[in-house]
C-alpha cells in the first residue's frame, strides 16, 4: 500500500527490528526499499538473501542522497520515509490510511506519525535505551496507553508523502548531505509550493532509539545551511510558519507579522548576513 525507505549504515541488529516490526505490527502490504550505505556488517547479504528492493553504495553517500535514489524505485501512491531505528507500533498504517482518506487524491501534504523514545520528547516511555535491553512486551502492552493529540507543523519521521508532491520539489536537498537539517528544509520547499497541511498524527506510533541512523562520524551544520539558504532560521520557520508542536486545529495560515515577528526576523537577518561575510572570508566553513 505504502513504499517504506529506509536508509541503513551498519546498523543490521536495528534495521532486523525495524523490519520485523513492520511485518508483524502491519495492516497493509508495503512495499520496503532499503538503501545499504556500506554494508560490510552483514546489512547488504541479509537485504539479497531476502529480497528486499534495495540500493546500494559502496561509499557512505549520506541520508539525503540515499532517499533521494530509493525514491527513484518507488511504485504507490504514497511515499514513507523512515529510520532504521525505529520500531513500528501496531496500527501505525491504519491512521495513516484513515488521515489521507480525508483528502482529495490531487492535494498536497506532509504527515507524521509520533515517537516514543526513552527521554523527555513526544512521548516519553522508557523500553530500552538500545536494542540490548529493549522491552518489547513492555512497549506493545503500553504504547497506546498515553494520549497524545494530533500536532501542527511536524517535521519528523516517520513522514508520509503522496510521491507527486515528494517528485514536485525534487525530494530531499543532497547539501544537507549527512541529514542534519534536511526535514525542516524539506517541510519549506513544501510550503514555497503552497502546501499547508503539515500534521503530525498523534496515534501512528514508532518507538524511537534516536540518531542511531546517523552513526556516521561526518556531521554536516544544518542550522547554518538552512539560514544562508532561506534566510530565517529553523527554530524561526517552526515557531511562525509551522506552529511546530501546538494542537492541530487546521491547516496553517501565512505568519502574522507581530512584534515578535519582525523582532526576531531582525535577528536572523543579522545571524544571516554574519554568516555571509564569514562564507566569504572563509569559504566551506560549514
Amino acid at each position: 500500500m505504502f513504499s517504506i525507505i529506509i536508509p541503513t549504515f551498519n546498523n543490521l541488529k536495528y534495521l532486523k527490528l525495524c523490519l520485523k516490526s513492520i511485518k508483524k505490527n502491519s495492516k497493509f502490504n508495503h512495499e520496503i526499499i532499503i538503501f545499504v550505505n556500506d554494508g560490510s556488517d552483514g546489512t547488504l547479504d541479509f537485504v539479497k538473501d531476502n529480497k528486499f528492493k534495495y540500493c546500494f553504495s559502496k561509499e557512505n553517500v549520506g541520508l539525503c542522497k540515499a532517499v533521494n535514489q530509493a525514491a527513484k524505485l518507488v511504485k504507490s501512491d504514497y511515499l514513507i520515509y523512515a529510520h532504521d531505528d525505529m520500531y513500528f507500533c501496531p496500527g501505525w498504517d491504519i491512521a495513516f490510511d484513515k488521515e489521507i482518506k480525508k483528502h482529495n487524491k490531487d492535494k498536497d501534504f506532509f504527515l507524521s506519525g509520533t515517537m516514543i523514545q526513552p527521554f523527555n520528547s513526544f512521548i516519553y516511555m522508557d523500553c530500552g535505551k538500545k536494542i540490548e535491553d529493549f522491552n518489547e512486551q513492555k512497549l506493545l502492552k503500553n504504547y497506546n496507553s498515553i494520549e497524545f493529540e494530533d500536532f501542527q507543523g511536524s517535521t519528523w519521521s516517520p513522514s508520509l508523502i503522496p510521491l507527486k508532491t515528494w517528485n514536485k520539489v525534487n525530494g530531499f536537498s543532497e547539501e544537507y548531505t549527512y541529514g542534519l537539517g534536511s526535514d525542516p528544509d524539506f517541510n519549506m520547499k513544501l510550503w514555497k509550493i503552497g502546501v499547508r497541511l503539515h500534521k503530525g498524527l498523534g496515534n501512528c506510533r514508532v518507538y524511537h532509539f534516536s540518531s542511531l541512523t546517523l552513526r556516521s562520524k561526518v556531521w554536516n551544520d544544518g542550522h547554518k545551511i538552512f539560514l544562508l539558504k532561506w534566510g530565517i532560521s529553523i527554530k524561526f520557520f517552526k515557531k511562525y510558519y509551522l506552529n511546530s508542536d501546538k494542537k492541530f486545529i487546521g491547516e496553517l495560515e501565512n505568519p502574522r507579522t507581530n512584534i515578535s515577528y519582525i523582532f526576531n526576523f531582525f535577528i536572523c537577518k543579522l545571524k544571516y548576513y554574519y554568516l555571509k561575510i564569514v562564507n566569504i572570508l572563509k569559504p566551506n566553513f560549514i
